[in-house]
C-alpha cells in the first residue's frame, strides 16, 4: 500500500439497514456466507476487481484492499430497520430470493437480525402495513427517536464506525422546497414544526445518520439527500453521502449500451423500456405517486450521455418511455424488456432489442457491500458531502443542481471516476482521464 493519510480500519464496521426485505437480507446473507466461505461475492468490485497503478517500479494491478484500507467481511455487523417485524432468517425465507440451501447455513446469525421499529410514514408508501413502527410526536421526534438507535446499536455491539444504507422502498415523490430543504435551520426547523408534506421518513433516517456521525446511502430515488440543507449537514459533520436508486438492471444496461451510439454517432429516434416486477418492490411501485419518483429517476440516464447541444441532428427529438408493471408471479425475478430505435447512414432506421431476465436482489447485493465498505473508507479518508465517484453504483448521480452541474451518467466515466478516487485516497496518482 502506498502512502496515505487515511485512518485504518480498525474496529467492528456497523452496517444499519433500512428496511429487512429482499435486498437487504440477500446482502446480509451472501456477506455472512461469503465469510464462512460458503459463497462467492460475485458482482463485487471491492472483492473482485483490480486497478492499474503506476509506482517507481512500474505499472501494478491491484486488489482494492491492497490500494486503500477497505474493511474486511469479518469486521462487518449488521442491523436493520422495518415496519415488518420479522427476523432476517425470517424475512430471507419468505421473500424467496435466496434457495435454502443458501440460507440454512447462516441461520443462527440471521436469526439475532431482528428488525429495529421503523420510522414510518404510510402517506409516503400506501401500499406496506406493517406494525413494526415507531409512535413519533413529531418529524424531529422521529429523528431523535433514530438517533438513539445508532448510539444504542453501536454500543451494544461494540463498532468503531458505523454506515446507514436505505434499502427500503421508494416514497412518493418529494419535490424541492426552497423554502425548506435549502438550509440546515429551514430543515430542522421544519422537522420541529412537523411539516409532513416536506419532510419524508427517509429525511429523518439521514438527518440522524449524518448527526451521529455515520456515512448515508440513498439506494432508492427519493428526494431525501439530494438537497442542498442535506449538502451543508454532510460537509459540517464531514460526513459522506451518495445517492440516488440501486443502478441493478435496465438502467445498468441503458448507461453502458447508450454510449454505443453516442461513441459511434449513431442517432436515437426512441427508447422504451418496460419492467415487470413481482416483489415487494414492484408492490409499492405499483402507487402512481411512488412510481413518479423512481421515474424521474430512470429517466435521467439518457439525457447526459446523449447529449442534444453536442449532437442535435442525432439527439435533438428522441422519445423517451419507462415503464414497470406489477406482476406478482415473476417475483424477484424481474424481466426488463428494451426497444430501441436507432437511425445511420442516410436516416435508415434500424431497431435493438434488449430482453434482461435479471434477479434484482441478486444485483444489488454487490452493489449494497460495495457502496457501504468505499462509503466507510471516504469517511476514514476525509472526504465529505456528495461523492460522485460512487455514481457509478446508482442510477441517479446525485450533483449540485443549483450550479447547473450535470451528472456523469456514462458507465464507463463512472468508472474511471471510481477508479481514480480510489487510487486518490490509496496515494497514488490518477492513471486515466476522465473526460
Amino acid at each position: 500500500m502506498n502512502v496515505s493519510n487515511i485512518k485504518p480500519a480498525e474496529g467492528k464496521l456497523g452496517i444499519m439497514i433500512v428496511g429487512n426485505g429482499a435486498v437487504a437480507t440477500t446482502f446480509i446473507t451472501g456477506v455472512l456466507m461469503a465469510r464462512r466461505h460458503l459463497a462467492k461475492p460475485v458482482g463485487a468490485l471491492t472483492q473482485y476487481d483490480k486497478i492499474r497503478v503506476s509506482t517507481p517500479a512500474g505499472t501494478k494491478y491491484l486488489a482494492y484492499n491492497e490500494i486503500a484500507p477497505i474493511a474486511s467481511l469479518d469486521d462487518i455487523v449488521f442491523g436493520t430497520w422495518d415496519v415488518y417485524p420479522q427476523n432476517a432468517f425470517q424475512s430471507a425465507m419468505y421473500c424467496e430470493v435466496l434457495q435454502e440451501k443458501d440460507i440454512m447455513p447462516v441461520k443462527d446469525e440471521l436469526e439475532k437480525i431482528v428488525p429495529l421499529a421503523a420510522a414510518f410514514d404510510k402517506n409516503y408508501v400506501k401500499r406496506l402495513d406493517g406494525d413494526n413502527v415507531k409512535q413519533c410526536a413529531t418529524r424531529w421526534d422521529m429523528v431523535e427517536q433514530l438517533r438513539q438507535d445508532i448510539r444504542t446499536f453501536k454500543e451494544e455491539k461494540g463498532c468503531s464506525r458505523i454506515v446507514v444504507l436505505w434499502a427500503a422502498s421508494t416514497e412518493i415523490y418529494v419535490p424541492v422546497n426552497m423554502e425548506v430543504h435549502d438550509t440546515i435551520e429551514h430543515l430542522e426547523q421544519a422537522m420541529r414544526d412537523d411539516d409532513r408534506n416536506n419532510i419524508a421518513p427517509s429525511m429523518c433516517y439521514a438527518y440522524a445518520a449524518l448527526s451521529e456521525g455515520a456515512p448515508f446511502i440513498m439506494g432508492a430515488p427519493n428526494t431525501t439527500i439530494d438537497i442542498p440543507a442535506m449538502w451543508q449537514l454532510a460537509e459540517k459533520m464531514h460526513m459522506p453521502i451518495a445517492g440516488k436508486d440501486f443502478k441493478t438492471g435496465q438502467t445498468l444496461v441503458k448507461s453502458g449500451f447508450a454510449p454505443i451510439l453516442s461513441t459511434r454517432c449513431l442517432g436515437l429516434a426512441g427508447w422504451f423500456s418496460t419492467n415487470i416486477l413481482g416483489n415487494r418492490d414492484g408492490l409499492v411501485l405499483d402507487e402512481p405517486d411512488n412510481f413518479r419518483t423512481k421515474e424521474m429517476s430512470k429517466l435521467s440516464t439518457l439525457s447526459t450521455i446523449l447529449d442534444a447541444e453536442k449532437q442535435p441532428d442525432l439527439y435533438a427529438d428522441y422519445h423517451h418511455k419507462v415503464r414497470i408493471n406489477y406482476y406478482p408471479p415473476r417475483g424477484d425475478n424481474k424481466e426488463g424488456w428494451d426497444n430501441i430505435d436507432i437511425f445511420g447512414w442516410m436516416g435508415y432506421p434500424m431497431q435493438i432489442k434488449i430482453n434482461f431476465l435479471c434477479r434484482d436482489s441478486i444485483l444489488a447485493a454487490p452493489l449494497c457491500l460495495d457502496l457501504c465498505l468505499l462509503i466507510d473508507l471516504a469517511a476514514r479518508a476525509g472526504r465529505s458531502g456528495i461523492q460522485r465517484f460512487l455514481s457509478f453504483y446508482l442510477k441517479s448521480p446525485m450533483h449540485d443542481y443549483t450550479k447547473d452541474e450535470k451528472p456523469v451518467n456514462d458507465l464507463y466515466r463512472q468508472y474511471t471516476m471510481l477508479k481514480n478516487a480510489i487510487r486518490e485516497m490509496g496515494g497514488y496518482p490518477a492513471d486515466e482521464l476522465e473526460d
